[in-house]
């Protein structure tokens, strides 16, 4: 019995320092209708998400299309990259990818990090077995969950992703057997 899991990348998002309350931005509000066409049709069964607000508001849409809630998963969310903000992000990201047990003061290492996410995996395989799900999650943590099955999706990968963007991860008992981009950007 395959399970189908749709990562989708949250849309745009207005930057602020609160990680949880970041909205999406006026464009990433529009995408929001671009994510639910893109999912309407996949049969999806049921939706969940990171609780921070930009990766809920990305799939509410395709939520309410179907009649159901978005629940939130606490390993959905983006990986801590340090206490305060990063001066320099990119140089700060590229160390953390090239030393996978690395961290900064406060943050989480890649393999921290991608522990917490495979462990939301694997429960949402156990509860969901031979469904559709869509969850709402962020560009770091859905590419370090992904490199867990396999090293072709790494930082080079990351740096590619848009935002939004979506990725559907096919599974029978629990090994990934197939994973296919969804998101077609008309832009």
């Amino acid at each position: 019995m395959k399970t189908h899991l749709y990562l989708v990348r949250h849309a745009h998002s207005v930057y602020t320092p609160d990680e949880h309350g970041r909205p999406l931005s006026e464009k990433g509000q529009k995408d929001v209708d671009k994510v639910t066409e893109q999912l309407i049709n996949e049969g999806i069964d049921d939706v969940v998400s990171s609780p921070y607000l930009r990766a809920v508001q990305t799939v509410e849409g395709i939520a309410a299309a179907i009649g159901k809630p978005v629940h939130k998963m606490e390993e959905l969310k983006e990986r801590k990259l340090m206490d305060g903000s990063a001066r320099h992000f990119e140089e700060a990201i590229t160390k953390l990818w090239e030393n996978p047990d690395f961290s900064w003061e406060g943050g989480e290492s890649n393999h921290k990090a991608r522990y917490r996410g495979v462990q939301g995996i694997q429960t949402l395989l156990e509860q969901y077995q031979g469904r559709r799900i869509v969850a709402g999650t962020h560009g770091n943590i859905m590419v370090l969950i992904m490199n867990f099955f396999h090293e072709r999706y790494d930082f080079e990968f990351w740096k590619k992703l848009s935002m939004p963007d979506i990725y559907k991860l096919s599974f029978e008992n629990g090994r990934l057997i197939d994973c296919c981009r969804v998101w077609m950007d008309e832009e």
